[in-house]
């Protein structure tokens, strides 16, 4: 049997893809968490938005660890390249 999308909240995509941008990735997150939220979301729906969320919730975080080393390395007069986390 194949799985139905829901039209009415948004789909969820595929768990593992990372986002483009930190900003597109809380974007994504804040919607998923307004359709879950709102309760009008069927159960599997509702599972895979969590594991999406979970996925752009550790995206995130990633970035914003990165950003933060990132400022204590300038804040101690250093400069080093800026590396994406992979």
């Amino acid at each position: 049997m194949a799985k139905q999308a829901h039209a009415s909240g948004p789909s969820p995509s595929i768990p593992d893809a990372e986002p483009a941008s930190y900003e597109a990735a809380l974007a994504e997150l804040e919607q998923l968490v307004a359709a879950m939220e709102a309760g009008q979301l069927p159960l599997d729906c509702l599972l895979d938005s969590y594991r999406r969320g979970a996925v752009l919730l550790g995206y995130c975080r990633g970035r914003l660890e990165a950003v933060e080393q990132q400022v204590q390395v300038l804040e101690a007069g250093e400069l080093k390249p800026w590396t994406t986390a992979a």
